[in-house]
């Protein structure tokens, strides 16, 4: 099964899988509390938004 994005690629981005996790986790669940929050539906999973948004850069680890 091929994952998008590679994982390869989302850990590139961040430094380790750990910090990818993490990052990832805390997204989503700032995600889901927002939309719960106003009462919107999602069009995708916190979880897949969250990677998405990793992927092309929108969300990085503050240095």
């Amino acid at each position: 099964m091929m994952l998008y994005p590679p994982m390869a690629d989302l850990t590139e981005k961040v430094g380790s899988r750990y910090q990818l996790v993490n990052l990832v986790a805390r997204r989503a669940r700032e995600l889901s509390t927002e939309a719960a929050e106003k009462e919107l539906p999602l069009e995708k999973k916190p979880v897949s938004i969250a990677i998405d948004e990793v992927y092309t850069g929108k969300l990085t680890i503050a240095k």
